[in-house]
Formats: structure tokens, C-alpha cells, sequence
């Protein structure tokens, strides 16, 4: 039990805390990586960070909750990765391109995190049965969406819904994500240019 809140402890222990908890999601993330979502439990991930299992109990409520960082840190250290890098471009197809091209580009360098995260985004549902990640998915095809809309005002783009497009464009790239999943040795980046070559050709106004 914690009892000791002093304001020395408080902050010595969130810091050691914090550490401990992203030791835990880490192992967590190498276990569903491997086994699969089903196949992962407090057990695998003890054995796997090298801790008792009561030290995962000690940090966290439930599996689903330590699942839950796994995906939602994934989320965050890609976005950080690719939001500066859409932010740059001028242009919509160059945001839509980027915003594919690079969330692919991180995947490529964290195949263990990137397996993880697409077994719990499948697999993990709400307390109402509801797949857990609907919201997340829904305003990735609203931020996509937007760009196209403004590249449609530009006259840059040539008209169609772009929601529509949108998800139609992220969903074409995990088709692409779910080969390089079961296929390692694909070539995830040139399988990459194809698909921004595509997409370019298929949302871009040609001139009259």
C-alpha cells in the first residue's frame, strides 16, 4: 500500500512510477506482438518485463488497461512524429501524401509496437461490446477529410465526398500495413510509393 504523500515522495515515486508503467506496456507490446491478442496475460507480460506479476497489479487495474497504453502511446509517438512533417507541406496533396507517407515510414521502424497496436485496435472492445477504437479511427477520416476539403476550395483538387476518399485513402494504406503484417520481408517503403503515387492520381485536378 502507498500511505507516504509527502511532496518529495509524490514526485520521486510518479517519476519511478511512470518509468515502470512504460517498462510494462513496452513488454506488453512484444508479448501481443508475438502471441497475438488473445494469448497475452499478466503472466507472459511479467515473465517477459522480467518482474512478478504482482508488480503489474501494483501499477495497473487489468490487462485491458495496460493494452490500452500499449495502443495509446503508439498513437501519440507516431502523430509527434508525422504532425511536423504535414504542418510543412503547402500544398493538400502534399499533406495527404505525408500524412500516409510518413505514418507508413514510422510503422517501418517499429514493426513490434505498429504488430501490437493492429492486434488490440482489432481485438479490444468497450465494456458495451463496441470496438474500442472507433473514435480514434473516426477522426483520423475527419483530419484526412478536412485537408482534401481545403484542397477542393484551392481548386486544386477535383471534386468527390471527401470523407468518402478519405477513408477510402486510409484504408487502401492498411491494406498495404496487413501484407507487410503477415509478408516481413515486403518492402514496406516501395510498396509505400506506389500507394502515394496512386492516391496523388486519384484526388488531383487535371488541368483544363
Amino acid at each position: 500500500m502507498r500511505h507516504d504523500n509527502s511532496p518529495a515522495v509524490q514526485k520521486e515515486r510518479s517519476f519511478i512510477e511512470q518509468a515502470r508503467r512504460l517498462q510494462i506496456a513496452d513488454a506488453a507490446a512484444e508479448v501481443v506482438a508475438e502471441l497475438g491478442y488473445a494469448k497475452t496475460s499478466l503472466a507472459r507480460i511479467a515473465e517477459k518485463a522480467g518482474i512478478s506479476k504482482g508488480v503489474i497489479t501494483y501499477h495497473f487495474g487489468s490487462k485491458d488497461e495496460i493494452l490500452r497504453l500499449v495502443a495509446t502511446q503508439f498513437f501519440d509517438r507516431c502523430w509527434q512524429y508525422m504532425e511536423p512533417r504535414i504542418l510543412a507541406e503547402e500544398t493538400a496533396i502534399g499533406q495527404v501524401k505525408v500524412w500516409v507517407g510518413s505514418q507508413l515510414e514510422y510503422f517501418s521502424t517499429h514493426r513490434v509496437e505498429f504488430l501490437a497496436m493492429a492486434e488490440i485496435m482489432t481485438n479490444h472492445r468497450g465494456g458495451d461490446g463496441t470496438l474500442a477504437y472507433a473514435e480514434e479511427i473516426a477522426e483520423e477520416i475527419d483530419g484526412v477529410a478536412e485537408i482534401l476539403r481545403r484542397g477542393q476550395l484551392a481548386g486544386e483538387l477535383r471534386q468527390f465526398d471527401p470523407r468518402s476518399v478519405a477513408n477510402i485513402i486510409l484504408r487502401s494504406a492498411d491494406g498495404v500495413l496487413g501484407s507487410w503484417a503477415t509478408s516481413p520481408t515486403l518492402d514496406l517503403m516501395s510498396q509505400s510509393g506506389v500507394l502515394l503515387d496512386f492516391i496523388e492520381h486519384a484526388i488531383r485536378k487535371e488541368p483544363s
